[in-house]
């Protein structure tokens, strides 16, 4: 395995959002991520995303990862049994849950001990106005949910309509975000954390670590003080 040279590019916590890269298909390119500084992956198991993967590559990219560094496990319209089948067969113990899943299902899942992440979106349903239905989310994704697949199809969108009123939960910013915009986008909103996937691959599910590097060295040198909440260990 060829060996990826590492500058370390962590942001200052008191002023900076969180970093998940999402859609990691190598080990190598998720324990570069996670040396930059990433807080999180993503592995998807979504059969129609290009950047699928099975349960035993997501646990061997979740072995290779510091403690630090979160995995979540990214599902769309995902049955109870299913989800928790991959559960137990990775050891994950965050869940993201990207399609119309009733506010119910987060509920079981949270039941189970889990961390659950539950997209909204400004486009589609579940819109952000049902937010207070699925309260007991651990955090929002929000995005626009414009484009053919479930998640961003790296379209940039009105990022300032994120926020969502009166909602005490984390705030996690996705949707056309790349290490060009970043600054741009944080902002905005100013996100808890932030959701990267296609802003920074070669092609989807191989990821530019030259990218990644930047991205994380844009977000190092923010200097908004927007006191982000933790989501992510």
């Amino acid at each position: 395995m060829q060996r990826t040279e590492i500058i370390s590019t962590k942001a200052n916590p008191s002023f900076s959002p969180q970093v998940k890269i999402c859609g990691l298909t190598r080990i190598d390119e998720a324990a570069a991520c996670a040396e930059l500084g990433a807080n999180a992956v993503g592995v998807i198991f979504y059969s129609r995303s290009p950047r699928c993967i099975s349960p035993e590559q997501a646990k061997r990219i979740r072995d290779a990862l510091p403690s630090h560094t979160s995995v979540v496990g990214v599902f769309v319209n995902e049955d109870f049994d299913a989800v928790m089948s991959i559960v137990g067969r990775t050891g994950i113990r965050t869940v993201q849950l990207h399609g119309q899943e009733p506010p119910e299902f987060v509920n079981r899942l949270k039941n189970e001990g889990l961390s659950v992440i539950k997209a909204l979106f400004s486009q589609i349903r579940p819109g952000l106005e049902r937010a207070l239905d699925y309260a007991a989310a651990t955090a929002f994704l929000v995005e626009a949910g414009s484009g053919p697949m479930p998640g961003g199809n790296a379209l940039a969108w009105n990022w300032k309509a994120a926020r969502i009123p009166e909602c005490e939960k984390p705030l996690i910013l996705a949707g056309g975000l790349s290490p060009e915009n970043i600054l741009q986008a944080i902002d905005a909103c100013s996100p808890d954390a932030v959701d990267v996937s296609s802003g920074v691959e070669i092609r989807p599910g191989q990821k530019d670590i030259s990218r990644v590097r930047n991205l994380m060295h844009g977000i190092a040198s923010c200097q908004k003080s927007t006191n982000p909440r933790r989501i992510f260990l």
